[in-house]
């Protein structure tokens, strides 16, 4: 999922979401964040409040509490484990999922790459892939 702001990614988002109501047709890559928005119930009444969100400041202490970091850390975390990059990701997703619960281990799985995002935010580079896999192989 590209997009230039945080403003366009929460259209995007929100865009996905009136589709989603509406039962619209949806993109392959749409298809996908709506199933992310569909496995986030806690997330669709704030999402009824459409473009009031833009403007809304989530703060920046946990991703949970921001839905847009949450769902687009989901994204992408679907987007690597179908791409297999880092390679190993996709490995270390079906040995977490074949325990049992797949969005709890998803979930175990975005805190280790919101860890790494943020590291390399607070640093000035570019994340640390083989950090990410270390802290994925710790979890599995």
């Amino acid at each position: 999922m590209f997009v230039d702001s945080r403003d366009g990614a929460r259209r995007y988002f929100l865009d996905v979401w009136r589709k989603l109501v509406e039962r619209a047709p949806l993109s392959p890559l749409e298809s996908m964040i709506a199933h992310v928005i569909e496995r986030h119930p806690e997330y669709h009444e704030l999402l009824r409040e459409g473009e009031a969100l833009l403007a809304q400041d989530f703060g920046h202490d946990e991703p949970a509490h921001n839905p847009f970091l949450h769902l687009g850390l989901h994204v992408a975390l679907a987007e690597q484990v179908g791409a297999d990059r880092p390679p190993g990701v996709r490995a270390v997703h079906a040995k977490l999922c074949a325990q049992g619960d797949v969005h709890a281990a998803e979930h175990r799985m975005i805190e280790c790459l919101a860890e790494v995002l943020w590291q390399a935010q607070k640093s000035g580079r570019m994340p640390d892939e083989q950090a990410y896999l270390a802290a994925l192989e710790r979890i599995a």
